[in-house]
Parts: C-alpha cells; structure tokens; sequence
C-alpha cells in the first residue's frame, strides 16, 4: 500500500519573519532618483537669476555652467533655450547665454497687471475669511523674521505668497492662473528693489501691516487703497533700478 506523501509546505517569508529583537524588519527603503541633468541646471539658473547672484547683463558660459551643476554641456544647453523662452536669458552661438536685465516696459506692464488683479482681489477679500488673515499673518511674521536676518531673496518670496494669498482668496481660477504667471518677475523685481533701496525694506513691510489692518477691519476701500499705494512703489523703485 502505498505511503502517503508528506504535505507540502512553503518556505518561510523571511522579508516579515521578526529578528532576533521581535521586531518586523523594515522594508529596504526606494532610492530616490535624482531629476534629469537638463532639469537641475535649469533650476539652479533660475535661482540664480531671480535672486540676482546672476545679474542682468552678465554672460554665461556653457562650460562654467556644466561645471557648476556637475552635468554635460548638452543639458546646459536644453535648460538655456528653455530660459530664453521665458524671457531670462538671451543665447549667443559660440559664446554664451546673457541674463536679460529687467526692463523699464517690463517694469510698467507687472506693475499695471498687478494693480488690475490685486485691487479687485482686495475688494472681493472683504469680508476675509479667518483663514486668510491666518495666513497672511503667518506670512508678514515671516518677512520680518527674514529681513532681520538679511534674507531678502526669502523675503521677496514671502512677500509674493503674501499677496498671492489674497488674490486666491477672491476664488477666480482663471485670474489665480493669470497671476501665478508673474511669479517669477515679481520675485525678480522684489529682490532687485530691496537690494537697491535696502531702507526701503522696512518701509515694504510695514505696507503690508496696512493691507492686513484694512482686511482684518473689514474695510474694502482701505484695503484697496493699501495695495494701490504698495504696488505702485515698486514701480517707483525698481525703475530707478534700470540699468
């Protein structure tokens, strides 16, 4: 007769088996995968510019570049025509790539796009709702912190989120979507305003506590009249910083 067969049986799965302490072993962890050459040159470029360690005017090369990143000159090459698209850079063959100084044209259109957006922002802000005097709060708080450290490419970022704020606040996607395009010229500008007119940092500041206190009160008028006044001296001032 014949025997019967032994069962079956499956190894152990030793990945969730507990070690010698009786604790599971923790899955390996993913490696993170590092961003395409031509991306990580094209975002430290832009850095670059928009906190003017590259300034208008200067020319640079695809060697210095690559150098600089740790990359190949055929990425720099695909991150500098995708700049000069967006109106940072202007490509020379054989010789480089110049940062575009701001413009006084450029200067006056952001200018004149902002004051359309954010006035009618302010105005439809009131009355805030509570989470947006939180945040704008949060933000002014930031910019005092930062400019009391010497930070003023953070401080030109909190100052934008600070008035993006406001303008998202009006529930108007297709303008949201209009002013997140002027992002990086504002950022730009902010910088290149604060660091020729480092007096005026404070001064920037305090334009900001109007805004809050107009909002916070509920008076639309003030607050429209708060943001006219701050965004038309950064016309002011940054076309003084025309070269």
């Amino acid at each position: 007769m014949p025997s019967a067969a032994a069962p079956v049986t499956s190894a152990p799965d030793t990945s969730r088996t507990p070690n010698a302490t009786g604790s599971t072993p923790a899955a390996p962890a993913t490696p993170t995968k590092a961003p395409p050459a031509a991306e990580r040159v094209y975002a430290y470029v832009k850095q670059a510019v928009l906190e003017r360690r590259y300034e208008g005017g200067m020319l640079l090369t695809e060697g210095e570049l690559a150098e600089a990143v740790g990359v190949s000159r055929t990425p720099v090459r695909e991150a500098l025509l995708r700049l000069e698209v967006e109106g940072l850079m202007k490509l020379y063959p054989k010789k480089g790539a110049m940062v575009l100084p701001v413009s006084a044209q450029e200067i006056a259109d952001v200018v004149e796009t902002r004051l359309l957006v954010e006035e009618h922002a302010a105005r439809k802000a009131v009355p805030a709702a509570p989470a947006l005097i939180a945040e704008l709060e949060e933000q002014l708080a930031k910019m005092e912190e930062l400019a009391a450290s010497g930070d003023l490419a953070a401080v030109s970022v909190a100052d934008r989120c600070f008035h993006a704020a406001i303008v998202r606040s009006a529930g108007n996607q297709i303008l949201d979507r209009l002013y997140e395009q002027l992002r990086d010229r504002q950022l730009r500008m902010g910088v290149a305003v604060m660091h020729a007119n480092p007096d005026r940092i404070a001064k920037n500041i305090a334009e900001h506590g109007e805004i809050l206190r107009a909002l916070r009160a509920g008076d639309a008028a003030a607050a429209v009249d708060a943001v006219h006044r701050h965004v038309s001296w950064v016309r002011n001032l940054a076309q003084g910083d025309v070269r």
